[in-house]
C-alpha cells in the first residue's frame, strides 16, 4: 500500500466547490483538488429519487489524512451527508507522488 489516495466528493455549486478545494489545500489535507463541473448525480435521498447538477471534487491526499479530511468535510460542506469515498493510488509518476507526499501534512 502506497499510503496515497484519491478521494471523491460532490457539491451543488461552483462556489462551494472552489471554497472547499481551497480550504482543503490551505489546511494541507490535500495536495491538489480538481473541480470537475457538469456532473449529473442520480440518487435516493430520504426515500425520494433525486437528480442534481453537481461539481465533483477529485482530492489527492495521503491515507493518514482521511480522518482529518472527513472532519473538514463535515465542518465545511453544505450537505447534511457529504460524500467521501477514497481509492488507493497503486502507481504513478514518482516525481508527482513525491510532490503529493511533500504537500500534505
Amino acid at each position: 500500500m502506497s499510503g496515497r489516495v484519491v478521494a471523491l466528493s460532490t457539491v451543488g455549486t461552483a462556489e462551494d466547490a472552489e471554497r472547499l478545494a481551497r480550504a482543503l489545500v490551505e489546511r494541507r489535507l490535500a495536495a491538489c483538488v480538481n473541480v470537475v463541473p457538469g456532473v449529473v448525480s442520480h440518487y435516493r435521498w430520504q426515500g425520494e429519487l433525486q437528480r442534481d447538477q453537481e461539481q465533483l471534487l477529485v482530492i489527492k491526499t495521503r491515507s493518514e489524512q482521511l480522518d482529518a479530511l472527513r472532519r473538514a468535510l463535515a465542518e465545511l460542506h453544505p450537505y447534511e451527508l457529504p460524500e467521501l469515498v477514497a481509492f488507493e493510488i497503486s502507481a504513478g509518476s514518482a516525481p508527482y507522488l513525491e510532490w503529493l507526499d511533500a504537500s500534505v501534512s
